[in-house]
């Protein structure tokens, strides 16, 4: 997977780069003055509208109300065995872990990975073992908020071997994204760029 998202990161930066040699060629008595103008303007349009701007909060909201649910959770009293019936009830990889009571206090995360290296590969009893015994625990999480952008949560998804992010403000927990979610944005995101870039080049802008 990691190799896959960033052999995907560099194609977007390819084909841009294409995109914006395809003018300077089409365009060949351009003068240098001018092109280099379009390039300051085009930066500063891709800040503030589009290009790799996209955040975590526009995710979020993408999943319409639903958002603060989809992450789940369970509480550290739970047994393994039922946090995994959970997750696979409602086709997840991960649940949040919260303190019995405080669901908005997160104490950690519990992945499927946790279940298959500290339960079955130790060969544990998942339903003797509670979640706050094999969960990932608060102090150790990588987490992000509303305001990071898509391309830094990827980045702390590919470098630290993780497929499910915390999203965390001043208040506590308000969600969690995978790396399907941090994917399919960036996707997005580079269409709707390839499309503006497109658009200069018959006059669009």
């Amino acid at each position: 997977m990691q190799g896959a998202v960033q052999a995907f990161l560099l194609q977007g930066n390819t084909v841009k780069n294409a995109v914006l040699q395809r003018i300077q060629v089409v365009n060949p008595i351009m003068p240098p003055i001018i092109f280099c103008r379009f390039k300051l303007v085009s930066s500063a349009r891709m800040e503030e509208h589009g290009f790799e701007s996209t955040t975590i909060d526009d995710i979020l909201k993408a999943k319409g109300k639903g958002a603060d649910g989809s992450w789940l959770w369970c509480t550290t009293d739970d047994t393994v065995y039922n946090a995994v019936k959970s997750m696979t009830q409602h086709n997840v990889g991960a649940l949040v872990v919260v303190n019995p009571g405080e669901q908005k206090s997160i104490a950690g995360i519990i992945t499927e990975r946790d279940y298959l290296r500290k339960i079955i590969v130790q060969g544990r009893s998942s339903k003797s073992t509670k979640v706050g015994d094999i969960m990932t625990e608060e102090n150790k999480l990588i987490t992000v908020t509303p305001e990071t952008k898509v391309l830094r949560a990827m980045q702390l998804m590919t470098d630290n071997r993780i497929r499910h992010i915390p999203v965390i403000d001043e208040k506590g927990m308000v969600g969690m994204v995978s790396i399907g979610d941090v994917v399919r944005a960036v996707v997005i995101e580079h269409r709707v760029e390839l499309d503006r870039l497109n658009a200069y080049i018959r006059g669009g802008y």
